[in-house]
């Protein structure tokens, strides 16, 4: 299939016209991308100091989420699978909440039940991240579906890698919105390798993108490292669906430059040569280069945001780090309307517990 793209790999228009996207959304777009960059890079070495337990980056992919999430409005719901923290950025979840999640601490929307780069935020419409692989998909096509029964003209955009490609719940929740023409948009974030398995070991097909015609609807595939392909697939996709004719499958080529997480060695399945072209294909590069050419970003206001990113990052880690755990009642919130008795006496039992263990220290 043939890729949309808009820009060469130096920010280069190459493509016309351009998507009509006003100009403050395209600084904003390239900010939120830079945040991205720099926040994975300081929480890369926290947790290698210990002071987080786990992290998964989005490095080389941040075309992928922000330019997919800004084609929205505010009214839709976004799947997250749990490498897009620009899209939970773009809809407004803090940095603070943010890094908040990454600790577990008491500002954690998640209580700190979830393990870390797994937010969430309802009144943000923005899913529960779940580890097993593609379980948002399916939920994504029934919230679609429930938007059409209600009448709602809200879509549902849900976020995927390829690898999710190869299980059930994709192809279920595929065929269910193709019978019933429901307004989702399935984004496929194809960066080429799920954990250490290689694309070419899920699929036989040239592109992901072509699975949707089994389906009965349209794929689209698109430079992932290009914000304004991205972004303009990914309004087409929200228009049609917004209209009634039915889902996309959008894939996103792009790469995953650094590991998988934080327990992963890339070294041991890929050669550096490999990562090396995709280092020249950089979205942020790309993009700064594009605002550049447009009169929109000089290098010296460049460097003065990467330095205001930098000094939110650290100052929020900061104020976070010294914000304590979540208490021991928040254990039993959420789950019944009213707490049950045998729940009320482990409840008694752990603070009992840690009252003899502090009395003890």
């Amino acid at each position: 299939m043939d890729m949309l793209r808009y820009m060469d790999d130096n920010g280069n228009i190459i493509r016309s016209p351009e998507p009509p996207i006003d100009n403050e959304i395209l600084k904003k777009q390239y900010k939120i991308m830079l945040l991205c960059r720099l926040l994975d890079e300081r929480m890369f070495k926290m947790q290698r100091q210990g002071r987080i337990g786990f992290y998964i980056a989005s490095m080389g992919e941040e075309a992928t989420y922000v330019g997919s999430v800004s084609a929205l409005e505010e009214r839709d719901w976004v799947f997250l699978c749990y490498r897009e923290p620009g899209a939970a950025f773009w809809r407004g979840f803090s940095l603070n909440l943010y890094i908040a999640q990454m600790m577990g601490n008491a500002h954690d929307l998640c209580k700190g039940r979830q393990m870390p780069n797994h937010y969430a935020s309802k009144k943000l419409k923005l899913s529960s991240i779940s580890s097993p692989v593609g379980t948002q998909i399916p939920q994504a096509a029934g919230c679609a579906w429930a938007a059409k029964l209600s009448k709602s003209d809200e879509i549902a955009l849900v976020y995927f890698g390829e690898g999710a490609t190869s299980g059930g719940d994709f192809h279920t929740a595929m065929n269910f919105a193709g019978v019933f023409k429901l307004p989702v948009i399935f984004l496929c974030r194809n960066n080429q390798f799920a954990i250490s398995v290689p694309v070419e070991r899920q699929t036989a097909v040239m592109s992901i993108s072509e699975k949707a015609c089994a389906y009965g609807f349209e794929g689209r595939l698109v430079d992932g490292n290009d914000v304004l392909a991205v972004y303009d697939a990914t309004k087409r996709a929200v228009e049609k669906a917004r209209a009634g004719q039915g889902p996309t499958l959008i894939e996103a080529l792009t790469y995953r430059r650094g590991a998988h997480s934080t327990s992963d060695d890339p070294r041991m399945y890929r050669k550096d040569e490999d990562v090396s072209p995709w280092i020249k294909r950089d979205p942020i590069a790309r993009m700064k280069n594009y605002l550049i050419n447009k009169n929109l970003l000089t290098n010296t206001e460049n460097e003065e945001l990467e330095k205001e990113l930098n000094a939110a990052i650290v100052n929020t880690i900061t104020e976070e780090e010294k914000t304590p755990m979540p208490i021991v009642d928040s254990l039993f919130d959420d789950v019944y309307a009213e707490i049950l008795p045998h729940l009320s006496l482990q409840k008694e039992y752990i603070k009992k517990y840690i009252v003899s263990l502090q009395k003890n220290a």
